[in-house]
């Protein structure tokens, strides 16, 4: 296979090139450099890329093809969203607060994967620790959608979801807070899964809201995303919130056929708000899965529509505690002469967060204050309680539920940074599994005016071989996960 299309592969098939020694990792790393230097103008997806570093790991990875000490990642180029630690590179959150900030320690995922024999090509840009929809908080400028360069890519990991989008990196990690992995999968046309709560450390990922962060992946297809997590899951004693629970074979449960599988139609989520496009091409995916055996039937979660008030009470308070420790003394920016103690906080915070964050800051420290917890906070918990019940319900009559993962294509960039609420409602698709830690997965499912489209599938916990063996019966009988942007392919 000659070297302009070894980028057009899926990870799984770069594996099997690789294991027959069609090409090598340095081969295959070097145009992926070269195609990334190239588009990095265009999309601004990176933050650093660190290609003399992923030359040298592409070399021993070779090495270990040669003397058949590989495994099933080994030699295989990734990019690390930019919220994971990583030794020795920079690591910044998408932030002028981390700008300069050089971590001494990799992330559990980002050490799994390299000890699987991964391939790092840089890392990824992002909204500001995570805080967006639509990848235009970054300190760096916004992340530029691969099918439509004026358009968002979605976010927070928008440069991760680019990234794969264009075929300049065949998977990359992300995060998912409140659909920040399945938004910006659907807005550009790949395959994103957020994992259950507690499947994959968070050790080392620059924590936002601690109950509802969670670690994933971003790939062309599903059969990419099995690999990816049956290599980063599982019980990390480092992390709290690690789940001590066997991991199962995930790329073995892909065989798993589509007949019998009861999915439910999420009916609250097909009312206004919904693009009709979007629609059109969500009910030709449920006939899809008809076609292959599968029943389909409406469920209702009665309290979704209150997700993303909740969210919004519950995910700013966690996030104004987690950010208090960027105070310009440990690391990190820190103002240019301060006076005297206050001042320098006030200065260096000043100038290290940027808008968005700074009013999530201002609105978590709200609700957590005297007199308003009980109003705010206390209640969205309870609320977040009756969520997860209504998921739990549905769960006894179907083992998945279906629906949008956004409401509508990418909008242009700028189009809603004026109006927060607007931005936020985004999410109105995503919030409720990460309220209630289920895993959830968007796939492509068609193009409305050029754009791609992603169809939601959600889980119970711990039933992501159901989410990938679903998706990957999907994308045995379409080929939208294999389309390419025009400008890329």
């Amino acid at each position: 296979m000659s070297a302009t299309a070894l980028h057009a592969r899926t990870l799984a098939e770069l594996a099997d090139g690789l294991a027959k020694r069609e090409f090598s990792s340095v081969e295959l790393t070097r145009h992926l450099l070269g195609r990334l230097e190239a588009a990095q103008p265009r999309l601004n997806a990176m933050i650093s890329i660190t290609g003399e570093a992923a030359l040298a790991a592409a070399a021993q990875a070779d090495g270990a093809l040669a003397a058949g000490k590989a495994g099933p990642l080994t030699g295989l180029p990734i990019v690390h969203k930019d919220i994971f630690c990583t030794e020795g590179v920079r690591t910044t959150c998408g932030s002028r607060m981390l700008g300069n900030f050089i971590s001494p320690y990799d992330a559990t995922p980002v050490a799994k994967l390299k000890a699987a024999g991964t391939v790092l090509l840089g890392k990824s840009n992002m909204d500001e620790f995570a805080m967006g929809s639509s990848n235009e908080t970054s300190w760096f400028g916004p992340v530029r959608n691969p099918w439509n360069t004026d358009l968002v890519p979605g976010g927070s990991s928008g440069g991760s979801a680019a990234l794969v989008g264009a075929r300049l990196a065949p998977a990359a990690t992300g995060t998912d807070t409140g659909g920040s992995i399945r938004q910006p999968a659907a807005l550009t046309g790949v395959t994103g899964l957020k994992p259950t709560y507690g499947r994959v450390s968070r050790y080392g990922m620059i924590a936002f809201a601690s109950s509802l962060d969670q670690a994933g992946m971003l790939a062309v297809s599903a059969e990419d995303c099995a690999l990816l997590l049956g290599a980063i899951a599982g019980f990390d004693p480092r992390d709290s919130t690690s789940v001590e629970r066997p991991v199962p074979d995930y790329h073995a449960a892909l065989a798993t056929p589509a007949r019998g599988l009861r999915i439910g139609l999420v009916k609250e989520f097909f009312g206004a708000g919904l693009d009709a496009g979007n629609e059109k091409l969500l009910r030709e995916a449920f006939a899809v899965f008809e076609r292959l055996g599968a029943t389909l039937e409406e469920v209702s979660l009665p309290n979704i529509g209150l997700s993303v008030p909740t969210y919004y009470v519950v995910a700013p308070a966690e996030c104004s505690s987690n950010l208090a420790r960027f105070d310009g003394v440990r690391y990190g920016h820190r103002c240019a002469d301060p006076k005297d103690l206050l001042d320098l906080y006030q200065r260096s915070r000043g100038e290290g967060f940027g808008a968005e964050v700074k009013r999530r800051i201002m609105t978590g420290t709200y609700v957590l204050s005297a007199g308003y917890y009980d109003a705010y906070y206390l209640k969205a918990q309870r609320v977040r309680q009756l969520i997860s019940a209504d998921f739990a319900r549905a769960f006894e009559r179907v083992d998945v539920l279906m629906g949008p993962a956004t409401p509508t294509p990418a909008f242009p960039l700028g189009a809603k940074t004026a109006d927060p609420v607007t931005m936020y409602l985004n999410d109105i698709y995503t919030i409720g599994a990460n309220l209630a830690g289920l895993p959830a997965l968007s796939t492509p499912c068609g193009f409305v005016d050029g754009l791609p489209v992603g169809l939601q599938i959600i889980g119970p916990h711990f039933a992501e071989e159901k989410l990938l063996a679903a998706a990957h019966a999907f994308q045995r009988e379409t080929d939208w996960h294999r389309r390419m942007p025009a400008e890329f392919a």
